[in-house]
């Protein structure tokens, strides 16, 4: 017998089938490589292929199971690092939408402006006003490898500049 879903009101789509628990692994897998490595230039392809399925089974059941798509969910995790790095770092946006694996300072800023309500300098502008300033500077970040915009940072695990990018807070 299966399980019934039910229609969420206002949905334009039908309900899912739900996702084999036996898949449920490799979705973490490909959800926990596009947390650690989402600065990179990561595609569809590759996020399957961590995951061990087709790019068009990991769409369908990622978004069955976390409620939106690879792509979204990488770039709405790319748009939280930005806030923070906005929050507390002294980069300038175009550093910033590098940083966290933007191309296009246009594509950044309107996904940006789409998930928190207004563009990057705003938000930027809104927390010094609320909170001081940022207080890590940029020149440190990259000095520290904790930044890397070239690309250029070494890609065994443990080393400086393999990080999430994102900036460490001091407790």
């Amino acid at each position: 017998m299966r399980a019934r879903q039910e229609q969420v009101p206002g949905a334009s789509r039908p309900p899912r089938r739900p996702v084999a628990l036996g898949l449920l692994p490799h979705l973490r897998r490909a959800r926990d490589h596009m947390d650690r490595n989402y600065a990179s230039g990561l595609d569809l392809t590759a996020i399957a292929a961590v995951a061990g399925v087709s790019r068009f089974h990991l769409v369908r059941a990622f978004e069955a199971t976390y409620g939106e798509t690879p792509m979204r969910y990488l770039s709405r995790r790319r748009i939280e690092r930005a806030q923070d790095l906005l929050r507390h770092a002294n980069l300038t946006v175009t550093e910033i939408c590098t940083a966290v694996g933007f191309t296009s300072l246009g594509s950044f800023s309107s996904r940006f402006t789409a998930l928190v309500g207004m563009p990057p300098t705003a938000y930027r502008d809104r927390w010094a006003a609320q909170h001081g300033a940022a207080h890590v500077p940029g020149c440190w970040l990259f000095m520290r490898g904790v930044l890397d915009l070239q690309g250029t940072a070494s890609s065994n695990h443990g080393e400086a500049g393999t990080g999430d990018g994102a900036v460490a807070s001091s407790a």
